[in-house]
This record gives C-alpha cells, sequence and structure tokens, in this order.
C-alpha cells in the first residue's frame, strides 16, 4: 500500500548558492564574467595552438585537449546556474538532470586521464629525451586523446545508465547548485547501494589510480632534473613542469578535500565551495597557469598580434 501512494518525482529543485534575494544579481554577473572568461581564455588558448604551427607538440596537443575539457566541465555546470540566479523557479527535469551530470562526468574524467598523459608526456621528454620523438609519435597522441575521451564517455554511461533504473518519490530537492551523483543517491527511494559502490570502485580506479601514476611520473622527474649538470637545463626543466603540478595540484587536492577529509558541521557548504573551485574556478585558471609562464605560447601569442 505504501508504494501505491508514492508520487514519483520528473522534476527535481536545485537549491544553488543561496536563498538571498539581494545575492542573486551579484552572484550572477561574478560568475557570468567567470564563464566569459573561462570560454574565452580556453577556446582563444585552443586556437593558438591550432594556429602556430610552433606548437604542434605532443605537450600542446594534449594541453588543447585539456582546455576543450575544461570548456565541457564549466558549460555543463555554469549556464544552468547562471538561469537559477535570475529564476524564481529552480526546477530542472529528471531528464535534463541526468543529462548535465552526464556531460559533467564525461569531461572530469577525461580531465583525469588528460593529466595523467601530460605527465607521462613530460617524463619522456625529461627522462628519455633521445627517445622523446619516437616515443610520443603523432599516432599514440592521437590514441592516447582518444582513450581519455572515451574512458570519459563510459565512465559516465556507465554511472547514467544505473541512475536509470532508480525512482525519486521521497524529496525532490537537491540541496545543491548542479546535480551531483550522490544527491541523487540519498534521495532515491530505489536502493541505491549498487550505485554508491560502482561510485566507489570508478572513483578510486579514477582518481587514486591516475593521481598514484602522475606521483610516480613526476617522482621520475625530479630525480632526473636533479642529476642534470647544467643550472640552465635545470632550470627550463622544472619551468615545464610547474603549470602542470600546479594544475594537478589545485585539481586533486579539492577532490581530496571534498571527498576524503569531509568536515563537521558545515560540512555542506564546505563541499559546496570546494565544488565550485573544482568545476568553475579551475577550469577558469588552468589557461592562465598555461599561458602566463610559458615563453612559447606567450612567443606565439605575440606572433599572432603582429600578423
Amino acid at each position: 500500500m505504501a508504494e501505491r501512494n508514492w508520487t514519483l518525482v520528473t522534476e527535481f529543485v536545485l537549491t544553488g548558492l543561496t536563498e538571498r534575494p539581494e545575492l542573486q544579481v551579484p552572484l550572477f554577473l561574478v560568475f557570468l564574467i567567470i564563464y566569459l572568461t573561462t570560454m574565452v581564455g580556453n577556446l582563444g588558448l585552443i586556437a593558438l595552438i591550432w594556429k602556430d604551427p610552433h606548437l604542434h607538440t605532443p605537450m600542446y596537443v594534449f594541453l588543447s585537449s585539456l582546455a576543450f575539457a575544461d570548456v565541457c566541465t564549466s558549460s555543463s555546470v555554469t549556464p544552468r546556474m547562471l538561469v537559477n540566479f535570475l529564476s524564481t523557479d529552480h526546477e530542472i527535469s529528471l531528464v535534463e538532470c541526468f543529462t548535465q551530470f552526464y556531460f559533467f562526468c564525461s569531461s572530469a574524467t577525461t580531465e583525469c586521464f588528460l593529466l595523467l598523459v601530460m605527465a607521462y608526456d613530460r617524463y619522456v621528454a625529461i627522462c628519455n629525451p633521445l627517445l622523446y620523438p619516437v616515443v610520443m609519435s603523432n599516432k599514440l597522441c592521437t590514441q592516447f586523446i582518444v582513450v581519455t575521451y572515451f574512458i570519459g564517455v563510459l565512465n559516465s554511461t556507465i554511472h547514467v545508465g544505473l541512475l536509470i533504473r532508480l525512482t525519486f518519490c521521497r524529496s525532490n530537492v537537491i540541496d545543491y547548485f548542479y546535480c551531483e551523483i550522490v544527491k541523487l543517491l540519498t534521495i532515491s527511494c530505489t536502493d541505491p547501494s549498487i550505485n554508491m559502490l560502482v561510485v566507489f570502485i570508478c572513483s578510486i580506479f579514477i582518481q587514486a589510480s591516475t593521481l598514484a601514476n602522475i606521483v610516480v611520473s613526476y617522482t621520475r622527474v625530479l630525480f632526473a632534473i636533479l642529476r642534470k649538470k647544467s643550472e640552465k637545463g635545470r632550470s627550463k626543466a622544472f619551468s615545464t613542469c610547474s603549470a602542470h603540478l600546479l594544475s594537478v595540484s589545485l585539481f586533486y587536492g579539492t577532490l581530496f578535500l571534498i571527498y576524503i577529509l569531509p568536515g563537521s558541521e558545515p560540512a555542506e557548504d564546505k563541499e559546496q565551495l570546494l565544488s565550485i573551485v573544482y568545476t568553475i574556478i579551475i577550469p577558469l585558471l588552468n589557461p592562465f597557469i598555461y599561458s602566463l609562464r610559458n615563453k612559447e605560447v606567450l612567443g606565439a601569442l605575440r606572433r599572432l598580434i603582429k600578423k
């Protein structure tokens, strides 16, 4: 009888970042500027890399793929959040919610593996420079990029496929600014144990395994740099790795704080703040991290401006 009285949910309500009316318009303007800057920075970096022949190397091909993943990550979350800032109706249909999570999960997973591939690229370039042109061939680079995006699509397809089997009837309120999978599982009427197990297994495989391999790669790179006799050689090697290490630290550091070190009472506020960094701020910062201290990118930009 209880099951017959259930009203199945077909729409969710995203509570967003705040319910205070006086903050809606200022937050809209802030995040609109962030989103536009993110698009211009990442798409501009992609265009610059493909326009300048000097940047047609594996490192910059991977960087352009990372920039595209950042565009997808930000675009899967920010536009809907901007709409909600100016709307009193924060409803999102079940299909739209699952679609948002699908594209977010796909791009975020792809980014994990792209960061791993970029670490491997630096490892080969610094530890085996003579073999670099042979090892990092155009064919292998293409295969790496295809595989990273395939894994991203596969991971999100698995999660969404398992979400479809769930029913939602208790509450339709998602206390978040986007359709986050754990929040969806907590309001499900169907037992989400299988979903939670798959989320845990995929997180270990994707986040823990990629981070472990990145650490191994850069440990070897560090020892190789320290063995270099030339001060100029060490400085150049450090400069080519510093931007990537900063990006990796921001990306995985935020994930670590969200999922490994949950807080006590204000955990939800902290989690939302860190999620903003993960989904919106990091895609904004990445093109500047990789550009401002990169002489080759700055040189390509100067050549483009002169033309």
